[in-house]
């Protein structure tokens, strides 16, 4: 044997024990994977059934928020026509009413004023305007 030989065993031997190191590392790294891939399988198979779920509960919400959306549409209609129909009392009912009542207090007071026999007139009077009427006017006080 010459010194290229003993170099090139020596490599060798040296090559061994160095992949010797590294299959214990190896083997713990595809253990990994394993582990990695039963993982993801594993979450997978959950994944499916939870996207499910997720579908069929997005589709209830939008037929929830159709018949919302429909309630609230109904809700407008008859809030406006229940304004179209205060404004139609109002108009058509509310000031022949208000015409009605003033006649009613004006015959009211006229047939009161008849009956006291006028003297109601003198007490509607201003002040100022009795006080000249009676002749007590400025002068008449005392100061």
């Amino acid at each position: 044997m010459d010194v290229g030989q003993i170099a090139g065993l020596i490599a060798a031997i040296a090559f061994a024990i160095l992949a010797g190191f590294l299959i214990y590392p190896l083997i713990r790294l595809g253990k990994l994977f394993d582990q990695l891939a039963q993982t993801i399988k594993q979450a997978g198979d959950h994944v499916v059934p939870t996207l499910d779920e997720s579908t069929s509960t997005v589709t209830q919400l939008n037929q929830t928020l159709t018949d919302v959306n429909r309630i609230s549409a109904a809700a407008s209609t008859t809030a406006g026509n229940l304004g179209a129909l205060t404004d139609l009392y109002g108009s058509m009912l509310g000031k022949p009413v208000i015409k009605v009542a003033a006649f009613l207090y004006a015959l009211r007071k006229t047939i009161s004023s008849f009956l006291s026999g006028g003297s109601n007139s003198a007490e509607s009077k201003p002040v100022a305007a009795k006080r000249a009427n009676d002749g007590q006017g400025n002068e008449g006080r005392t100061r």
